[in-house]
């Protein structure tokens, strides 16, 4: 496009600042490019308009009126100036209704040779806008594909063991087709579900939803592997105490499982966001360290160097060592006390704070002799005192200050501490 072209303003979207495809008007009389004002009032979750900032009425999807007129203006100016290598905006298809998305999956329904052809039109339905995502959910897809991922993760289960079986090394997990199931649970991550429709998938027969995602952790393809686990994170930031209190132990297990694999970025990430949301409830803890969860942190940990997947392996690694064999699972690893210690000053005022509590928990519960002495072997004394010397954080500061007064009659003579660190150790006791 010629850089000399003046673009009538009122042909500018107020919040993209571009030429709009599909201008929509909103309830305030305020007209925006309806990519960039679905993305504001859905993904963002906002109830105002951008430029008034006068609050809109609750349904806005009803509230977002296609302005034909001046879409009809860009486009004519686009022709007249076509000359200048502005390209002519297209007309934009009519949006989906509820009664076109209850038809699919009726269809879906009543015809298994229609199913994957309805799932297929729905996917792409849905990655057109975000008013069709939240009109999908509106007209029921959810319990629909909830029902379509349950059935074919039972059903598959005993065919897709015969089928991996069958795979070469380099096959397995990687050219298996994607079923229904696959589909379905892929449609499900892209729809971004609002807060109920998490919920209805929570609900869904008791928890079978929740089962049949452990399942395709443990043995779906690579994709739906991470859909899983990216719509378990999402899942378990709406669900109440009692329903995280129940989670069943498999799902910890293949939670674990995701991390040692490092599927994806993505993965890992909503991995560990989805174990900060469960560890915390009922005897959560003991299932995440039952199933492995501290050795694989761990590892994590001394691969790490980005600074928010260490803080949320340091975060979710502190919950465990809140309980006894969350702790002896870390003194048990031969890095673990050296690389908590060693991430202290490293990471952030928030890690540091995390990394010294797991310390202090060790220090107050399961300080045995050996212990202590391998504390002062290893640096950990010494680091602690460099905490109280530096800017790492009142909190931090505190915790690492008792944790000396807990020991100084086993650590504040010991020659093991460099003496320019040595005086900052504690006076009382």
């Amino acid at each position: 496009m010629d850089n000399e072209i003046d673009v009538p303003p009122f042909f500018l979207c107020p919040i993209s600042l571009e030429i709009m495809k599909d201008p929509v008007t909103v309830s305030t009389g305020i007209t925006y490019d309806r990519e960039s004002i679905e993305k504001w009032l859905f993904s963002g979750k906002n109830n105002t308009c951008p430029v008034t900032k006068q609050p809109l009425l609750s349904d806005s999807t009803d509230l977002i009126t296609p302005n034909h007129t001046l879409r009809r203006l860009i486009q004519a100016w686009c022709t007249i100036n076509a000359s200048h290598g502005i390209e002519r905006i297209p007309t934009p298809k009519p949006p989906v209704t509820k009664s076109m998305i209850e038809k699919l999956l009726k269809d879906a329904s009543t015809s298994s040779q229609l199913q994957m052809q309805c799932l297929r039109s729905l996917k792409t339905i849905a990655s057109e806008s975000e008013t069709n995502r939240r009109c999908i959910e509106s007209a029921g897809a959810v319990e629909f594909l909830a029902s379509v991922v349950t059935t074919n993760t039972n059903s598959s289960s005993s065919s897709s063991l015969t089928e991996l079986e069958g795979c070469s090394e380099d096959e397995e997990g990687f050219d298996l087709k994607s079923g229904a199931g696959d589909e379905a649970l892929s449609i499900l991550r892209g729809l971004h579900l609002s807060e109920a429709g998490l919920k209805t998938l929570l609900g869904f027969k008791n928890g079978d939803f929740i089962d049949s995602l452990t399942k395709i952790m443990q043995r779906g393809i690579y994709d739906s592997r991470t859909y899983a686990v990216l719509l378990l994170k999402s899942m378990s930031e709406v669900a109440d105490s009692v329903q995280i209190a129940n989670v069943k132990a498999e799902l910890f297990v293949e939670l674990v499982q995701v991390l040692k694999d490092q599927i994806s970025q993505k993965a890992s990430k909503a991995t560990l966001q989805a174990l900060i949301q469960l560890v915390p409830w009922g005897r959560n803890r003991i299932k995440a360290v039952e199933a492995g969860a501290v050795p694989v942190l761990i590892e994590l940990l001394l691969d790490c160097k980005d600074r928010k997947p260490c803080e949320m392996v340091i975060v979710v690694l502190e919950m465990l060592c809140q309980c006894a064999d969350g702790r002896a699972e870390l003194l048990s690893h031969g890095a673990g006390l050296a690389i908590v210690s060693k991430k202290i000053l490293r990471v952030s005022t928030m890690a540091n704070d995390r990394a010294v509590r797991i310390l202090l928990s060790v220090s107050r519960f399961s300080a045995t002799p050996s212990v202590v002495q391998e504390m002062l072997q290893l640096g950990v004394v010494a680091k602690l005192c460099l905490v109280l010397q530096v800017d790492s954080g009142n909190k931090a500061k505190e915790k690492a200050r008792e944790i000396l007064k807990l020991h100084a009659r086993a650590w504040r003579n010991s020659s093991c501490i460099p003496s320019n660190l040595l005086a900052s150790y504690p006076t009382s006791v």
